[in-house]
């Protein structure tokens, strides 16, 4: 929406709707104008509402209004001024003032403003706890690998992969969404933060069954396959364990992300640099030992109590009823609606795309066992790094217009050099160069800590950490590259980069650190560093 003042002491309302018509040849945005005068004497301050919060165009010289006043909206034209109040403009407003000047109102969250030092405090320590967190995570794994559920019913081992993708799927996705809202200001009151907040908790309540479900019957399917064998039994337990799993973790982590981003908000912290970060740190943890403990309990009750009927009536809840329930909730909230309808295929694509990465995991413990170890912590920590960046970017995006509007004048407009990703002159370039440089401290910390607890297969030689780090960086430098290109691109196409972008992104992590991790190991073994005995 925009505003003029006239000459004669007229107001004059323009709102922008979203219309727009492709060519063959190039985009074009025809944008049309919905205009209404508000007669008045004086120049006037016109408040702008809309869904993604409230701001005012103020003269700019100075002038404040003295008797002049916009008309109430039950005494002139009150259908068109409310109207203007429940419709969703783009973020971005302007105004010309009085003499003449332009006025441009950018809403908070603006990361251009944020120093190196300010970015690099905030996302250190939540990196560190997160880089913490998978190395629970893989002490986790040592650990109930000898359970007898993990022994009896090996297929356990192909949800792993997949659960904890959601991480990356849902969980770190809806802290994007909730920091991209807290920073353009839709989480500014009470009322909108509850249909928020509640329609995007419904809403990875219905994507973890889905998914959780999908995940399983992959792991049933990969299990048969190679033996061709089917256990009834083993089947439920599957299914069973990776819905309540998946609904669990999915509940569990989106309180804690709405709570860090509810509290960052407060404390003048960017939650793009806190929320995905501690998202990660808990996921892997949390789902793991979820997953543990629930499958156990199963495999006990199926098969040492004779209690059949539990994990079918399990199933039955989750896929029948609160399946449904969930969808139709979020069907009904505006904030998830759409998201509803296409956040599928990125969340399943990158399930695929994790597959592939369990495909060279399972190739790669094989042959090295080292690798088990180091798997989710060069993968967390890749996928944790280049989630904030994504989310900075959205954030960005966001604050100057909706998915399909034209690009800021110093994003990529397409497959740029790689170089100016790091080296361009733009606020994402410099926090690229932060995120980047916080690979090799963060896994030196991460190796001592491993050496130090003696976990895992692999002595860590001063070789070992020179290929080790240098598959780390690899991989972070491709992510930053990749995020950089595919949310503009995603922009340009009309799609909400934090709906979509984080779940290819952090597959894509996942694949590209199992490769590096796996090829580090296969060059040491061939220069004759094969130390497998630690741990044991």
């Amino acid at each position: 929406m925009s505003s003029t003042f006239s000459a004669d002491g007229s107001c004059t309302l323009r709102q922008r709707t979203s219309s727009r018509e492709k060519s063959d040849d190039e985009g074009d945005d025809t944008v049309a104008i919905k205009t209404m005068t508000l007669p008045t004497n004086d120049p006037v301050d016109v408040e702008n509402q809309n869904t993604l919060g409230s701001h005012k165009t103020v003269p700019k010289n100075g002038h404040q209004k003295e008797n002049g006043s916009i008309p109430d909206a039950n005494d002139t034209d009150d259908a068109f001024l409310q109207e203007e109040t429940l419709s969703t403009p783009l973020l971005g407003t302007s105004a010309v003032n009085d003499v003449g000047d332009e006025v441009t109102h950018r809403l908070p969250g603006k990361t251009g403003t944020e120093s190196v030092w300010s970015i690099s405090l905030q996302v250190f320590f939540p990196f560190l706890i997160a880089g913490f967190g998978t190395v629970g995570a893989g002490i986790v794994l040592d650990i109930v690998q000898h359970w007898t559920v993990f022994i009896k019913v090996s297929e356990v081992f192909i949800l792993v992969p997949a659960l904890l993708g959601l991480k990356g799927n849902l969980e770190m996705t809806l802290a994007s969404r909730l920091s991209t809202a807290a920073n353009i200001g839709l989480l500014d009151t009470r009322k909108e933060q509850w249909l928020i907040i509640g329609g995007n908790i419904v809403l990875t309540q219905c994507q973890a069954i889905v998914v959780g479900f999908l995940a399983s019957v992959a792991a049933v399917v990969m299990g048969w396959i190679p033996d061709g064998i089917f256990n009834l039994h083993h089947g439920f337990i599957l299914c069973a364990s990776s819905l309540v799993t998946a609904s669990a973790a999915s509940f569990i982590l989106g309180t804690v992300m709405v709570s860090v981003i509810l509290l960052s908000k407060k404390c003048h912290i960017n939650p793009d640099n806190v929320a995905t970060p501690i998202a990660a740190s808990l996921g892997d943890l949390t789902t793991l030992a979820l997953l543990s403990w629930i499958s156990r309990y199963l495999y006990e009750a199926i098969e040492v109590h004779n209690q059949f009927w539990i994990a079918p009536t399990i199933i039955v809840v989750f896929v029948v009823f609160l399946a449904p329930l969930w969808a139709f909730i979020s069907h009904k909230n505006r904030y998830t609606h759409d998201v509803l309808y296409s956040g599928w295929t990125p969340v399943i694509s990158a399930m695929v795309i994790s597959s592939v990465g369990g495909l060279v995991l399972d190739f790669a413990v094989s042959n090295y066992h080292g690798v088990a170890v180091f798997t989710p912590i060069i993968n967390g920590v890749g996928g944790n790094l280049v989630a904030v960046q994504a989310s900075r970017i959205s954030t960005d995006l966001h604050s100057s217009g909706k998915p399909g509007d034209s690009l800021p004048d110093d994003a990529p407009k397409g497959c740029r050099s790689p170089c100016k990703t790091f080296f361009g002159g733009g606020p994402h370039s410099k926090t690229a160069r932060v995120l980047l440089c916080m690979v090799v401290p963060g896994h030196l910390i991460f190796l001592y800590t491993i050496s130090y607890l003696q976990a895992g297969h692999t002595t860590i030689t001063v070789i070992f950490t020179l290929a080790y780090s240098l598959a780390a960086v690899l991989q972070v430098i491709l992510l930053l590259i990749i995020a950089d290109w595919m949310i503009h691109l995603m922009w340009r196409k009309y799609m909400d980069p934090d709906n979509a972008a984080i779940p290819y992104l952090t597959a894509i992590g996942d694949l590209l650190g199992t490769g590096f991790l796996a090829l580090t190991f296969h060059i040491l073994w061939l220069i004759g560093d094969r130390d497998s005995d630690v741990g044991d």
